[in-house]
């Protein structure tokens, strides 16, 4: 026997809610299989005089090449930015129309250098620089299983000792900033570019020691994640003439003819399911125990009398999710036993977070 209460959409509230999470790594952790934090050299070469590769040796993506990073890194986030430190705009032409295509006249130029979608990380005109030439760049990429939907803007910090100690922080805007002077590099001058959602630190001030903070021992990143979880909210609402018979096993008990007396006056003793050699009030159980009643003259199960009395009332203990092919997905445990009313309707709410 089964107790089903049909859900409706207009039952069901889905609520997005952000939830943030610090990380602080040693070097010594970024080979961790549950880190892999990579740092990358960048070099400006062709592929036939570098062929040489970089990385976390076992850690993070693993080992590149170090031509490829600088290409990719350039392609990626810096192709509108080759010419112009503030950007290249993107030009368009006008139309003036004519009699018929062929009479169409354009005005304005035909190409742009700034077409292509570089990740800014803020409304703000931004400005990036990207070393050209023989020149280097570093690259600190952390994985998103650690940064989730993006790194909290103004929570990164990257830490490194070549020579003397060097810390980068981000502003909120994108930008990665020198906390304090550090060799020819002073307090708050600019040193790179960190992208948000995509967990990527790069380091282009070519008065870092660019080499150095990608292989020096002595380092540590601190930043904080960002990941999107959904609540799901299902409203059940049971009727005050709903569900007011009880799916508890105990209320089954057996015609025992020792207790004496006519069939009106037949004991109770309380076997339960297993006595039936059931283990849920499905159509199985209740037609054993029709079988029972008929082989035994009626000295078979019957319903606890107090049960069915216009006073008995259900308590509920567990709800459970079940999808439309009656497959149960998810189940819901009450604290503690509550009482279905007989005059009111009765709601509950299942919480699932996701």
């Amino acid at each position: 026997m089964g107790a089903w209460k049909q859900l409706l959409t207009e039952d069901v509230i889905v609520t997005p809610f952000e939830v943030n999470k610090g990380f602080s790594f040693s070097r010594a952790e970024f080979t961790d299989t549950n880190v892999q934090i990579n740092r990358l050299l960048a070099v400006s070469a062709s592929w036939t005089e570098n062929q040489n590769t970089t990385g976390e040796a076992g850690g993070g993506s693993g080992t590149e090449y170090q031509v490829l990073v600088y290409n990719s890194i350039k392609t990626l986030y810096y192709s509108n930015f080759l010419s112009s430190s503030r950007g290249d705009i993107p030009a368009s032409q006008s139309l003036l129309p004519g009699e018929d295509t062929a009479g169409d006249v354009f005005f304005g130029p035909s190409t742009s250098t700034g077409r292509y979608e570089n990740y800014l990380q803020t409304t703000l005109t931004q400005s990036r620089f990207f070393p050209t030439g023989s020149a280097t760049a570093s690259v600190v990429s952390i994985p998103s299983r650690l940064y989730g939907d993006y790194i909290l803007p103004t929570s990164f910090r990257y830490q490194a000792t070549v020579g003397s100690s060097f810390t980068a922080y981000d502003d909120g805007n994108g930008n990665l900033l020198a906390l304090a002077a550090s060799g020819s590099i002073i307090k708050d001058e600019k040193v790179g570019d960190i992208i948000y959602p995509q967990g990527m630190a790069i380091f282009t001030n070519q008065d870092l020691a660019l080499k150095g903070i990608t292989q020096t021992d002595t380092a540590n990143v601190a930043f904080s994640s960002s990941y999107t979880m959904y609540e799901s909210q299902w409203k059940a609402t049971i009727e005050e003439s709903e569900f007011n018979f009880t799916q508890n096993p105990s209320c089954i008990g057996v015609a025992n003819s020792s207790a004496g007396g006519g069939a009106e006056g037949y004991g109770i003793s309380i076997y339960g399911l297993s006595a039936y050699g059931a283990t849920s009030l499905d159509d199985n159980f209740f037609s054993a125990l029709t079988d029972r009643e008929t082989s035994t003259g009626g000295a078979g199960a019957l319903i606890l009398p107090f049960t069915t009395g216009s006073y008995f009332q259900p308590y509920v203990t567990t709800i459970g999710l079940y999808d439309d092919n009656q497959e149960l997905l998810a189940v819901g445990k009450l604290s503690q036993p509550y009482p279905l009313s007989r005059t009111t309707d009765t709601t509950f709410y299942i919480n699932i977070d996701r």
